[in-house]
């Protein structure tokens, strides 16, 4: 009894720690999820102020906001990219490293950008433009050149394997349609020459079912068919002209004769 108490509080137990796992599973990817959309809506929201910046907003402010918008689209479109080609092709794990480093640097300047937003000193921040451009073009360039180069990669490997798909299927195109290069078999052998006349009886080939007998006999034959019934007439064993009677059947009502007395 205690046995069975034991095994009962232990699966209990058990099942209250797979209970308590599941549940913080659960509660790690239900939180995991409403991150990953609080940080699409932030940046949808981001990405919208900017663009509305660029338009409403000329001047040193709508190009900074112009900067950081292609800054964002260059790096987030490289990320998206190659995050979805490392699942298929492992050797981009090494581009991957590089564009890891090259976001730091988009990061500083994606916050530097930010900052000056809000600087009031306009003339200095018309003489910052230009180096801001140049650092925004060699990030842009830099992750569009990965990003380029991982999509041409794998639509090699696309093309490679299209042309070998081809290449097979044209090789089984024409096994398919052998029959216009070989000769045909279903041609009708040619007639085998007649024997010739010297050709010794023994020779001639022989058929396993009896010639047909011919239908008009000569007169020697017709002469000599009497003969050879004659012959065959006094082989056969003579038989009775008229069957002997058979025996009469007895009947159990018929009186059997007496013998008659000696005395």
């Amino acid at each position: 009894m205690e046995a069975v108490i034991a095994v009962v509080a232990l699966l209990f137990v058990l099942f209250l720690a797979v209970g308590a796992y599941a549940v913080v599973k659960a509660v790690g990817a239900a939180k995991r999820g409403v991150d990953r959309t609080l940080s699409q809506a932030r940046r949808t929201v981001e990405d919208t102020t900017l663009r509305a910046k660029t338009f409403a907003q000329p001047g040193a402010v709508g190009e900074l906001a112009q900067l950081r918008l292609t800054l964002r689209t260059s790096m987030r479109a490289t990320q998206d990219a190659l995050h979805a080609g490392v699942a298929e092709d492992p050797s981009l794990h090494e581009s991957l490293a590089l564009f890891e480093r090259l976001s730091v640097h988009g990061h500083e300047l994606d916050d530097e950008l930010k900052r000056l937003e809000s600087e009031p000193d306009r003339i200095t921040l018309s003489q910052r433009l230009p180096s801001l451009k140049e650092r925004t073009q060699q990030i842009t360039k830099a992750a569009d050149s990965l990003r380029w180069a991982a999509r041409d990669r794998a639509h090699k490997f696309a093309d490679d394997d299209l042309d070998l798909l081809r290449n097979q299927i044209d090789m089984e195109a024409g096994a398919l349609r052998h029959w216009t290069t070989e000769p045909s078999d279903t041609q009708p052998a040619a007639p085998s020459a007649p024997p010739t006349s010297s050709a010794s009886p023994s020779s001639a080939p022989t058929s396993p079912w009896p010639d047909p007998a011919p239908a008009e006999s000569s007169p020697r034959s017709a002469a000599t068919a009497p003969t050879e019934r004659s012959d065959r007439t006094a082989q056969e064993p003579t038989r009775p002209a008229i069957t002997p009677p058979s025996p009469r059947p007895t009947y159990a009502w018929e009186k059997q004769t007496k013998p008659e007395s000696t005395t």
